[in-house]
């Protein structure tokens, strides 16, 4: 082979590579749970992007409220949805700011402001937060440095009318082996 033909080889495998490279890129790969793969589901909140600071109104500097999230695409066989929020960057180890579950399939969001209720009309189940109380608490760590939030959405296989109180500890292992797909979003906070 010449050297022209060489040339023209090398070029046409590279365009052939970015190519391909270009169309495997916005691929989205599945995650593995317990050897099982899923899918990921689009998860959202309006208020902030990805990796950026919760604004105020959301912590308990603020008004303490949860805030409005989206999602969608949720796998077929999905029967019902979870939620967890949880700061792993609390001194003490993770702390649970939300535990809301028996969400059925057919939300595609949960408005800003969900009441601390048990039970929430048309929503769900509320578990205990890390303050031992039901509902969204918002962050509020030590002043220093910024803390992660964790948002987990969970999209299930299962429709369980699980009792008001879990705590997140329960409620992973009641959906143990049933998770279709999850979505996550984190957000920060400094005091």
């Amino acid at each position: 082979m010449n050297n022209d033909a060489v040339n023209a080889f090398c070029t046409l495998s590279g365009v052939i590579i970015l190519m391909l490279g270009g169309l495997l890129l916005p691929v989205e790969v599945p995650t593995v749970s317990g050897g099982v793969m899923m899918n990921t589901i689009p998860l959202s909140i309006p208020a902030f992007t990805q990796g950026r600071p919760i604004p105020v109104k959301f912590t308990c500097d603020g008004e303490n409220l949860s805030p409005e999230l989206q999602w969608g695409n949720l796998p077929v066989g999905t029967k019902s949805l979870a939620l967890i929020m949880d700061d792993p960057d609390a001194p003490m180890g993770t702390f649970v700011h939300w535990v809301i579950y028996n969400m059925p399939a057919t939300l595609t969001g949960l408005p800003e402001g969900v009441k601390t209720e048990e039970q929430v009309s048309g929503i769900g189940t509320q578990g205990n937060n890390g303050a031992g109380r039901s509902g969204y608490t918002g962050p509020c760590p030590p002043p220093g440095k910024p803390h992660r939030y964790f948002f987990s959405l969970y999209a299930l296989d299962m429709w369980a009318v699980f009792e008001p109180g879990f705590s997140k500890e329960q409620l992973l292992q009641q959906i143990e082996g049933h998770v279709l797909a999850t979505g996550q979003v984190m957000g920060t906070f400094q005091r």
